[in-house]
């Protein structure tokens, strides 16, 4: 879509932060095939046990939450559902290991994004909103050096259409000029464009399984704009 065709003076950006300004999933995904290595199960095929996994962590979400607390609880809870070898504490210890791991990655800015938050915030009303572990992701964001180009961070326990509304009432922002940009369709995109928001698409290779979904719904109420990566925002902005 061409710039004309979408923004007219001052927006509100809400933007996420995982796999969106900097990389995530890369790092779960590689604990991830160790875990599958160091399972090494005789029957089920790597597919398989990421099918396991996969239902595992949809389950410990519900009660987890997000982050790396409940991803090693899901591997854990993998491996005592598909291992035919009791979990001692040794092999607990062991995996949550390759969960553990992954705080240890420094913060790997994605291409083009500080210079793409200096030019949107110029022109533009900056909010990050990052959904997880309060620590976790606080702790991400001071690393990452960015939060001096946001006016406000939210981080909270899941993105849906109530959490959308809420922060639009919560800042008094007007839905016609407030958009959410991620890479996200279940918890970016969709639930942003029901709540009557704005979205930008910014696909991720390594985007979450869990957070995959059909881009753009039949209720949506707000505009969607999709781009291929984060610096073309300066096109639209």
């Amino acid at each position: 879509m061409r710039r004309s065709d979408l923004i007219s003076g001052p927006q509100t950006l809400l933007i996420d932060a995982d796999d969106t300004l900097w990389e995530n999933n890369v790092y779960f995904e590689a604990a991830i095939a160790q875990f599958i290595t160091f399972l090494d199960h005789q029957t089920h095929t790597t597919e398989q046990v990421r099918e396991v996994l996969n239902e595992t962590e949809r389950a410990s979400i519900l009660t987890h939450g997000y982050g790396l607390h409940s991803f090693a609880h899901s591997l854990v809870a993998t491996f005592e559902q598909l291992s035919v070898e009791p979990i001692t504490p040794e092999l607990h210890a062991r995996i949550h290991r390759f969960a553990h791991q992954i705080a240890e990655h420094p913060v790997e800015i994605i291409a083009g994004v500080p210079e793409t938050l200096a030019h949107l915030g110029a022109r533009h009303h900056l909010i990050l909103m990052t959904k997880g572990d309060i620590p976790e992701q606080t702790g991400k964001i001071e690393r990452s050096g960015l939060r001096d180009y946001f006016a406000a961070v939210e981080i909270v326990a899941e993105k849906d259409p109530l959490t959308y509304a809420a922060i639009a009432h919560k800042y008094g922002l007007a839905p016609p000029t407030t958009w959410m940009v991620g890479n996200s369709p279940r918890s970016d995109v969709n639930p942003a464009l029901r709540a009557g928001l704005n979205a930008v698409f910014v696909p991720h290779d390594n985007t979450w399984i869990l957070e995959h979904e059909e881009v753009g719904i039949a209720d949506a109420r707000g505009r969607l704009l999709r781009v291929e990566r984060f610096a073309e925002l300066r096109q639209h902005f």
